[in-house]
């Protein structure tokens, strides 16, 4: 691996991670909902400009509807159960139940496009639901077991978006994905703001804190997370899944005070383990 994907790796690893810290700030104030919008329409119209400025054309007519779709799958319903969960969890916390992703897609793929379940990868899953476990046990409550519940669901989005993109739209531009996912969703959720109204004004931190969510953590994380598919693989730049937890935690503990206890550390462990046996086992796929 060269210099500059490492670096690339490590700053994606860290924008992703502190997307759960600005979800953390802003939920409160905004509101699950405006919080997760937000973000889609401001990442989806800087990569709509963007794309414009290159010259890269999305073909709308040809995939408005599976991008409108992909979008709610990828961003709209996961966007929003993030944002609350993040009312009553940790960033470092919702980081690990996001870590889970890939161990999802594995047992989406099986139920709906028949892939084999190895050994290898059941002991991944296994280690996943353990990791899971250690980290909630010690503070499962109503509203937490709710916050977990809901980024499970979240993880489980990200999960299904394998499936559908193989099996309901083969042949979607990565690029046309990632703006039209973010708008198609952003639009389509922008009606239900009005369902969970902002608890509290905006300040100029919040504002910045959307403007980071969606530009920082949406557009340019996009470009970078190209950037390593078309020089690692798209296995290869996977591997950011194990350093989103580690940045979270950073993050949440160096700027929210958020404690990083040692089940907290443990479990995230179990989690990294069982999504590398996942991603690794000779079942796994390379998009």
């Amino acid at each position: 691996m060269k210099t500059g994907d490492v670096a690339r790796l490590l700053a994606l690893g860290a924008i992703w991670g502190a997307s759960f810290l600005f979800v953390r700030i802003v939920a409160p104030v905004l509101g699950p909902i405006a919080t997760a919008d937000s973000r889609m329409l401001v990442a989806g119209i800087g990569l709509a400009l963007w794309f414009r400025f290159t010259g890269f054309d999305p073909q709308w007519r040809r995939w408005g509807l599976h991008y409108a779709a992909a979008g709610m799958i990828n961003s709209g319903m996961p966007f929003i159960l993030y944002a609350f969960a993040a009312l009553h969890i940790t960033a470092g916390e919702m980081a690990v139940l996001n870590a889970t992703s890939p161990m999802w897609g594995a047992v989406m793929s099986a139920a709906f496009l028949g892939e084999r379940l190895t050994a290898r990868r059941i002991i991944g899953l296994a280690l996943g639901v353990a990791g899971v476990a250690l980290i909630a046990s010690p503070s499962i409550q109503d509203t937490a077991l709710l916050a977990w519940t809901a980024g499970l669901a979240a993880a489980a989005c990200y999960g299904f978006m394998g499936v559908y993109l193989r099996r309901w739209a083969p042949g979607a531009p990565a690029k046309g994905l990632a703006v039209g996912t973010q708008l198609g969703a952003g639009l389509i959720v922008l009606p239900l703001v009005a369902i969970w109204p902002a608890p509290l004004s905006p300040t100029p931190l919040i504002l910045a804190c959307v403007l980071a969510l969606g530009l920082v953590c949406g557009a340019v994380a996009y470009v970078l997370y190209f950037r390593l598919i078309v020089d690692l693989g798209a296995t290869g730049a996977l591997t950011v899944t194990y350093l989103i937890p580690l940045f979270a935690m950073l993050w949440g503990a160096l700027f929210l005070a958020e404690p990083v206890t040692l089940p907290m550390a443990g479990g995230a462990a179990l989690v990294i383990m069982g999504t590398l046996l996942v991603l690794m086992g000779p079942g796994a796929r390379t998009r």
